[in-house]
């Protein structure tokens, strides 16, 4: 089971568009950088989010090869 909340969300479609060239240029999806618009929303009106303590996705840091070559 997910520790994410998932739940349906209703855009505005020229909000949605304007969200997806910011995450494009962020190289991130839409939802995580509505995910850190809404921090960084809270956090300007001072409302501390905990992270919570999900596992990262992506490779874990520190695992690349002792070659240095990574062909």
């Amino acid at each position: 089971m997910s520790a994410r909340k998932p739940f349906p969300l209703r855009l505005d479609p020229a909000l949605h568009d304007a969200v997806q060239r910011l995450a494009d240029a962020e190289l991130r999806s839409v939802n995580a950088e509505i995910e850190v618009l809404l921090r960084e929303a809270l956090a300007r009106r001072g409302v501390k989010v905990a992270r919570s303590t999900t596992p990262r996705r992506g490779r874990p840091p520190g695992t690349t090869g002792k070659g240095g070559d990574d062909a």
